[in-house]
């Protein structure tokens, strides 16, 4: 029975951050692309230049497809909070369910009313009004994103509750106490400038492989200078909302911020920077690593003096605190490897980013235009297209991974949050089938990016409702 258990939680486990991992994928590309097509159709309003019209309506398909994606897999994930986690839904409910009924039934809403609108309405109404239907439908993305974020920093970081003795459960004490708290004011800045950095860095990548393509050379050229600009700021952005979140985990989660910079023992006044490591997971200790003086306390503190808490240590004061409740076997190191790399694959990515936009505005410049001389520059702006996937994942295994052991901070553990009734024979089936869906939902998108990609801006579909009589629902909207 201990066997199916540890089994069962596994799979669980796996399933979860699956597909939470594929969800993350679409759900940021989209926040961030109905910003830089609102950007768009703005400078057509401003400027009065059809082509930034021809931007908005041929950016605007590939961020459809993003947000049909990302709606299909979240209602998959609803799904699993009751069928695989029902004793953290038991436990949750209360607070958990407050936060994504407002985010359904409000932001939303809103988002998918007005992208239905803004889709279907490019001839009837004048553009300065149609613009605020892109803008708002940004604007209920934004929301959306704040209330899920809610739900997760409680998770983080519990606020405005109190412990149901009669039922065990938490209840809601405080609304604003959940909306307040310091975990979501702090994680959601860095998710929206991510999420800006991804489309953006998405548009000058299909951009350069059109370019290289020798096709739409004034569109893809204008398109890619403005994913430059925009990816620049949104690089200087998430780098510095990072920082202000690195601040909230020190003071949170002191054991992730141990596991994300590798430190097992407490270091002295002055705390070096390990680039890269090796450890020993067992014993609990560094095994090598390369080190460069002070540089953690500054970026920990912004002083080159500051002691750094070790995992050790850590661990030592968690068991203190939490044996009585849950038992002096817990385990409460997180898994070390996993988040050092994946901090380094995170922090290393947005610096990349940011050193490329630099690159691509310098060979675009005006009067200086050399960047279709630069193949290799145009490869690797092209091959970047997929790079903000793997960095906002990165980002997401550090937020939830260290937060090991525990579900709920310091309330509930992964174990306990599991389903009693799930068995490992439907998790295996569901997670095979999962995977091949999402492989299959993947492998459809990047083919329909790619083939509206090769078609250009001049494809007769690109501006949806192109004239006045135009009926979406027509065969000839279907090709037939």
């Amino acid at each position: 029975m201990a066997l199916m258990s540890i089994g069962v939680l596994s799979l669980a486990r796996w399933q979860f951050a699956m597909t939470t991992v594929f969800h993350f994928f679409f759900v940021p590309f989209s926040i961030g692309m109905a910003f830089v097509v609102a950007i768009m159709e703005t400078m057509y309003v401003v400027k009065k230049n059809e082509t930034y019209k021809k931007m908005a309506q041929f950016w605007g398909k590939i961020f459809l497809l993003s947000f049909a994606v990302g709606v299909v897999t979240g209602i998959i994930q609803e799904f699993q909070f009751g069928m695989n986690w029902s004793n953290y839904s038991r436990f949750m409910g209360d607070i958990f369910g407050a936060p994504l009924a407002i985010e359904a039934l409000l932001a939303f809403f809103m988002e998918s009313v007005f992208i239905g609108v803004w889709m279907f309405t490019w001839n009837r109404f004048k553009p300065a009004v149609h613009v605020w239907f892109i803008w708002l439908t940004m604007i209920g993305s934004m929301c959306s994103a704040i209330w899920i974020l809610a739900a997760n920093s409680f998770m983080q970081h519990p606020t405005g509750f109190a412990i149901n003795q009669a039922t065990g459960r938490v209840k809601m004490t405080s609304f604003a106490d959940i909306i307040t708290n310091p975990q979501l004011w702090k994680v959601f800045p860095h998710v929206i400038t991510g999420a800006i950095l991804t489309a953006a860095t998405v548009v000058v990548g299909i951009a350069a492989f059109g370019l290289l393509r020798k096709h739409n050379h004034d569109f893809f050229k204008k398109s890619m200078r403005i994913g430059l600009w925009i990816s620049l700021f949104a690089a200087i952005a998430v780098i510095v909302a990072g920082d202000f979140q690195t601040q909230q985990i020190i003071k949170d989660q002191p054991m992730k911020f141990a596991a994300t910079e590798g430190v097992y023992k407490d270091t002295g006044k002055s705390a070096p920077w390990t680039v890269i490591a090796s450890f020993d997971t067992d014993k609990h200790e560094t095994k090598s690593s390369i080190e460069i003086p002070k540089v953690l306390s500054l970026l920990a503190y912004h002083k080159t003096t500051g002691s750094v808490q070790g995992m050790n240590s850590l661990n030592q004061e968690l068991h203190a605190k939490y044996d009585k409740k849950f038992g002096a076997d817990m385990n409460y190191y997180v898994p070390v490897k996993t988040v050092f790399w994946s901090f380094r694959v995170m922090a290393g990515g947005a610096a990349l980013l940011l050193l490329t936009s630099i690159l691509g505005l310098f060979f675009t410049r005006k009067n200086k235009d050399t960047i279709e001389n630069k193949r290799w520059l145009l490869w690797v702006l092209g091959i970047c297209t997929y790079t903000p996937f793997v960095f906002n994942s990165a980002g997401w295994l550090i937020t939830e991974l260290g937060r090991y052991p525990w579900l709920v901070y310091g309330l509930q553990t992964i174990a306990d949050g599991v389903s009693p009734t799930t068995t490992a024979g439907q998790l295996w089936f569901t997670n095979i089938v999962y995977f091949l869906m999402f492989s299959l939902m993947g492998a459809v998108m990047v083919f329909y990016s790619r083939k509206i990609m090769i078609k250009g801006p001049d494809d007769d579909g690109a501006g949806y409702g192109a004239t006045a009589n135009n009926d979406p629902f027509s065969k000839e909207a279907f090709g037939r």
